[in-house]
């Protein structure tokens, strides 16, 4: 059993720097893959970013390549999103999740958070 909790959204403005967490409790993450999704008013849930627990694999999300960065930390239990150069199509709702031993960064993912929600103003 993992327990997956997100932090660090706020109200920014275009081209603002914001970074995300997410702890993780319980089980420990040996051997997780994990990743960030997001998902805005009216649209379906998208894929962000993922990242191989070793760190050695990462994945993201064509329109995000440049700007945000996928890390982790696991002597801290923690996942981290970096974003710069934010932008109003950036605003939704992010959540972390996590699966162990999965190849595909892209899911399936079989624990999720409760999300943070990042606004971009412009």
């Amino acid at each position: 059993q993992v327990q997956l909790v997100e932090s660090g959204g706020g109200l920014v403005q275009a081209g603002d720097s914001l970074r995300l967490s997410c702890v993780a409790s319980g089980d420990t993450f040996s051997s997780y893959n994990m990743g960030w999704f997001r998902q805005a008013p009216g649209k379906e849930r998208e894929f962000v970013a993922g990242i191989s627990w070793s760190g050695d694999r990462t994945q993201y999300e064509d329109s995000v390549k440049g700007r945000l960065t996928i890390s982790r930390d696991n002597a801290k239990n923690t996942l981290y999103l970096q974003m710069s150069s934010l932008k109003p199509e950036d605003t939704a709702l992010y959540y972390c999740a996590a699966v162990t031993y999965a190849r595909r960064l892209l899911g399936p993912y079989d624990y999720w958070g409760q999300g943070t929600q990042v606004t971009v103003s412009s």
